[in-house]
């Protein structure tokens, strides 16, 4: 009922050993601090990245090296979908990926994919993984143990921390995401947020048809299924869990607990 198997198709993802041996949905949670430490290694140098200074040209990284691109030409076309490209001298760069003059980079261990674009104003902080063909738009706050997948999007003034993404999913516009986790295909609706600790003091306890579980976890923000929705300025409650396809109605708050798949919460 709460395996991640119920919640996931991990069939594509490429991070998905993250998941191996995980009792419950938010196991891998226990397990993302040291996956993205081990997972990035500090390779993610130039000397014109100063912590916590924004970029002053645009850079692309192609091949597991950084270097300036004020001499290529760009097209910003839907990142998600393959649209973005790098030309250097006549050549395409297959897979290069574009990060905007005014980005911020706090930390070297940040492992990004193929075709990734990082817009001007994003600030991200080590240990983050940002998957093939994903966009971390403008404004974004990725605030280290991020895992993002293939062809998501960080969106517009989005704060994420501590959280995975899988493929696909969306937080596109004014989202908050802490200690959570986004199944594939996951679209936020603009303002959505994920709280992910209780006014009271204690664990974050899970509410069942077989009865109430302690996760054990301080912090728990939702567990969305692959291709819940969620509508604008909806709010989830710590360990809010959705099953696939649940959807919350715009300004609707989640109660905390299990909501069985395709559950609409209003």
């Amino acid at each position: 009922m709460l395996t991640t198997g119920s919640f996931f198709d991990l069939t594509d993802f490429p991070y998905k050993d993250i998941f191996a041996d995980c009792t419950t949905v938010w196991d891998p949670l226990n397990k993302l601090k040291k996956y993205t430490c081990s997972n990035t290694a500090p390779t993610f140098q130039h000397v014109c990245l100063t912590d916590g200074v924004p970029l002053e040209s645009p850079y692309i990284s192609f091949n597991g090296k950084l270097r300036n691109a004020r001499e290529c030409i760009i097209t910003y076309g839907d990142t998600t979908k393959g649209g973005l490209s790098v030309w250097e001298n006549g050549q395409i760069l297959e897979g290069a990926s574009v990060i905007m003059a005014g980005a911020v980079m706090v930390g070297r261990n940040i492992r990004i994919g193929k075709g990734v674009l990082i817009e001007s104003g994003a600030m991200i902080k080590s240990p983050t993984i940002i998957g093939d063909y994903s966009e971390i738009r403008q404004g974004a706050y990725l605030r280290g143990y991020c895992l993002i997948g293939n062809r998501c999007v960080v969106g517009h003034t989005t704060e994420v921390k501590h959280s995975i993404f899988l493929n696909d999913a969306k937080a596109g516009h004014f989202a908050y995401l802490g200690d959570s986790i986004l199944g594939n295909n996951v679209n936020l609706g603009a303002g959505t947020k994920c709280a992910n600790l209780r006014f009271l003091s204690g664990n974050v306890a899970v509410k069942t048809p077989s009865g109430t579980i302690d996760t054990g976890l301080r912090k728990l923000g939702a567990i969305l299924g692959d291709s819940a929705q969620t509508g604008c300025n909806a709010v989830t409650s710590p360990g809010t869990i959705m099953g696939p396809e649940c959807i919350l109605m715009p300004n609707a708050t989640a109660p905390s607990g299990l909501h069985p798949r395709k559950t609409v919460i209003r």
